[in-house]
C-alpha cells in the first residue's frame, strides 16, 4: 500500500514542507495540531476551546484517513503553560477517555504563534477487524 499524504488546506502545510497527516499502511501519523479553525483561520483565546478544535480537526482527518478516534495509539500534547493541563485533561478524556492511548504532555516556553497555547499529534493504527 503507498504512502499517502493528508491536507487541511492550512497555509503552514505548504510554508513548512509537511503534511498534517501521514497514512503508511494501518499507520496514520497526523502533524502536531494547533487550535486554529481552519475554516476561517481564527484562533479562539482560550485553551479549552484550542483543545477541542484541535481534537476536532484530528478527529476530521483521522476519519479521511479511514480511521477513527479509537483507533489512536499515541497522543502527545504541547502546552505553553502547565497551569492549562487541568484544563485540558477533561477535554482530552471526553474525547479519547475510552480509548486510553499512551499519552504525554510536555510544558514549551512557546508554540510558533503568540496566540497557540495548546498543539496536539497522534499516532493511530487501524484496529483489526
Amino acid at each position: 500500500m503507498p504512502r499517502r499524504l493528508i491536507s487541511t488546506g492550512s497555509p503552514f502545510e505548504q510554508t513548512a514542507g509537511y503534511s498534517r497527516a501521514v497514512v503508511d499502511g494501518d499507520f496514520v501519523f497526523i502533524s502536531g495540531t494547533t487550535g486554529y479553525d481552519y475554516a476561517t483561520m481564527t484562533m479562539p483565546g482560550a485553551v479549552e476551546e484550542q483543545a477541542r478544535n484541535c481534537l476536532q480537526t484530528i478527529a476530521r482527518v483521522l476519519d479521511e484517513a479511514g480511521f477513527a478516534l479509537a483507533d489512536v495509539v499515541r497522543a502527545t500534547y504541547y502546552v505553553t503553560d502547565m497551569a492549562y493541563a487541568d484544563k485540558v485533561f477533561p477535554i482530552h478524556s471526553a474525547c479519547l477517555g475510552n480509548v486510553r492511548p499512551a499519552a504525554t504532555m510536555l510544558a514549551v516556553s512557546a508554540l510558533y504563534r503568540p496566540e497557540m497555547k495548546i498543539e496536539i499529534e497522534v499516532t493511530a493504527k487501524r484496529r483489526s477487524a
